[in-house]
């Protein structure tokens, strides 16, 4: 199928498309015009590649993981669990700094406001 076409069925722009395959992600062969071709097994990879940067996985890993898929399906191997397990904590860990920072920005933003209410302005 075509790039176009491929866009079509997976809802995913061609711009994009572009870059899964500069990542890595999704690959296609050149018809005799110049033209990319891909496999009709490309949307389900499309998907799977959604599928891993919804869960917040830049396209390095996501590269890694891809020859690791089960079957159809969004599973992946055993052997790539504790990678998941690795990337879940460090995702953890950022939500935890985050919080920190809004409760933190929170408070400076109640101490001067009640500062500029005290101050009458």
């Amino acid at each position: 199928m075509k790039i176009g076409e491929l866009a079509r069925a997976t809802g995913v722009n061609v711009r994009l498309l572009r870059y899964y395959e500069e990542q890595g992600l999704l690959s296609s062969h050149r018809t005799e015009g110049g033209h990319r071709q891909y496999s009709a097994d490309a949307p389900a990879t499309v998907v799977r590649i959604r599928t891993l940067l919804a869960a917040g996985l830049p396209t390095k890993v996501i590269r890694e993981l891809m020859p690791c898929f089960i079957g159809d399906g969004p599973e992946l191997d055993a052997c790539v669990l504790d990678h998941l397990r690795t990337q879940l904590a460090d995702l953890d860990t950022r939500i935890n700094e985050l919080q920190q920072a809004r409760a933190s920005l929170s408070d400076l933003l109640d101490a001067s406001t009640r500062a500029l209410a005290t101050a009458g302005r």
